[in-house]
């Protein structure tokens, strides 16, 4: 069986980073885990190709090679993943899709065209996909409600990858999450009991990676990195070790809730393991709206006071922003900003709320009549909500876009930098010392003629960099590198605004034509 993977595009959103990985001569953040990890659960004797259509399109040979074509997305992808069903379709090619997107909204994928959904987690339902197969079915659905041992996930293989287009790796550690956040879907997928796989798992994914070649950054995709904090400590204990013996090879970042900020230890065995960067989901500082979403890990300390504990540690805080809560008092956008800038928090994503297909949201909006109808809740920076608030939408709107443009300002996006780096914790590990290339060379010298020389920042550009060199010189490499960030969303702010603005316009129009009807 010749099995063509494709991969959807992503439309531009907050993590498409276009204009830093330009800089850098790559083409995509992160690879496609979860494909990778379905080639290495299907049988072995199978041929593969991998196409990830954010690096480039599918090509005719590779159209006319497959037997089957397989593909995953996330409810972002929707829009490619449904026009590449119906071109694989065009082609008389069987089409098993699974994945996120698919899971959660099935019926979209199957009017689509796809023959085959391999829903929910495929340890128990690729196989299921794989007898069929054996049988000579052109169709099925496949589900379950049980919960895989993920013990047994074999390696990913990331020998598919074109390795050259993407600015850092994915490898995951653990599925689920403790907590029962309103708005989130996780808990739905993957439930609320973390699995984890076992620190040797992990090290033979590392060890692979390694003998391929790969020695830039690794992002650990878990959800929740602490959500099973007992086996988390038992792996960062033994990639310790790893790392030391292998010279620091890899740097790595992930996501946590919050209450990582309790665990000093923990904080410390990331911080010696190389971890430098921490995705926080902190969703508001407004903790009426915290306890209402059932986000009550974030209420039972001080969030200023968890953000710096974590910063002051020597991991850089990313953090995620949500405005549009029901109760949510006027001025919740600049309160997220004042915040953000209290504590030094670089990089805020920020979206309006979306109830997510299936999620404990999605059912009580459902149940209350306030679900719009045809919005599915695509998760964008770029997408208007996609049901009724407790007050105007125009309101929300306006504070949101108003929010992410003083965000992302480049003047307030360099004090916020500089701000967190002051007080960095330097890094415990130190790989050995090596000489810059050219692509490196060549992207420090446009973002220091840019933002140094060219543009109104140039002062404060010079200013914060020396200060940095001169307080804390163990950062001032990653500091740059935060910079340069600057030149994505100087340009994204401007796409967010353009698209939430017309989507208001014609929400707002629809709107009218109703009231004028009645």
């Amino acid at each position: 069986m010749r099995a063509l993977l494709i991969y959807p595009i992503f439309p531009p959103t907050f993590w498409s980073y276009d204009k830093i990985l330009e800089l850098v001569d790559r083409k995509v953040l992160l690879p496609p885990l979860g494909l990778i990890t379905v080639a290495s659960i299907l049988p072995q004797e199978w041929e593969f190709k991998l196409v990830d259509r954010n690096i480039r399109p599918v090509t005719e040979a590779e159209w006319a090679w497959a037997d089957v074509v397989i593909m995953s997305a996330m409810i972002v992808q929707k829009d490619d993943l449904i026009s590449q069903i119906k071109e694989a379709k065009q082609r008389g090619k069987l089409v098993a899709v699974g994945g996120p997107y698919p899971t959660s909204v099935p019926q979209e994928a199957e009017q689509a065209g796809a023959d085959f959904l391999i829903l929910d987690e495929g340890e128990i339902t690729l196989p299921m996909f794989v007898e069929a197969i054996e049988k000579g079915e052109k169709s099925g659905t496949f589900r379950t409600t049980e919960k895989p041992d993920v013990t047994v996930t074999p390696v990913p293989r990331f020998d598919l990858l074109e390795f050259n287009a993407y600015d850092s790796m994915s490898v995951q550690f653990s599925r689920g999450c403790p907590f029962q956040c309103e708005f989130c879907d996780i808990i739905v997928l993957y439930g609320r009991k973390p699995r984890t796989k076992t620190p040797e798992q992990l090290l033979k994914e590392l060890d692979y990676l390694y003998e391929l070649g790969w020695r830039r950054s690794v992002f650990m995709v878990d959800d929740n990195f602490i959500g099973n904090k007992r086996n988390v400590k038992l792996l960062l204990k033994a990639l310790k070790v790893w790392q030391q013996e292998k010279q620091y090879p890899f740097r790595f970042n992930t996501e946590a809730s919050v209450d990582l900020a309790d665990d000093e230890e923990l904080m410390e065995l990331m911080v010696d393991c190389y971890f430098d960067a921490v995705f926080l989901g902190i969703e508001t500082p407004d903790e009426d709206s915290l306890q209402l979403t059932k986000k009550f890990q974030n209420t039972r300390s001080s969030l200023a006071d968890a953000v710096d504990k974590i910063i002051r540690i020597g991991l850089r805080p990313m953090a995620g922003f949500i405005i549009g809560f029901d109760g949510e008092k006027k001025g919740a956008g600049d309160r997220i900003v004042r915040f953000a800038e209290q504590v030094g928090i670089p990089t805020t994503t920020f979206a309006m709320l979306q109830a997510l297909p299936n999620t404990a949201l999605w059912h009580r909006l459902e149940k209350e009549g306030r679900l719009r109808e045809g919005k599915d809740g695509n998760i964008n920076q770029t997408t208007l909500m996609n049901f009724v608030p407790t007050r105007p939408v125009e309101d929300i709107a306006n504070e949101y876009v108003d929010a992410f443009w003083r965000l992302y300002d480049p003047h307030a996006y360099l004090d916020r930098i500089y701000h967190c780096f002051l007080k960095l914790g330097a890094p415990k590990a130190h790989p050995p010392a090596k000489l810059p290339t050219l692509i490196d060379l060549k992207a420090l010298a446009i973002v220091v003629w840019r933002q140094g020389i060219k543009r109104d920042t140039r002062w404060k550009f010079w200013h914060h960099l020396f200060s940095i060199i001169k307080n804390n010189p163990a950062v001032w490499e990653h500091y740059l590198t935060l910079c340069a960030h600057n030149e994505h969303f100087m340009e994204y702010r401007q796409i967010v605004k353009n698209q939430i603005e017309k989507q208001l316009q014609e929400y707002l129009n629809q709107e009218q034509k109703s009231l004028v009807s009645c």
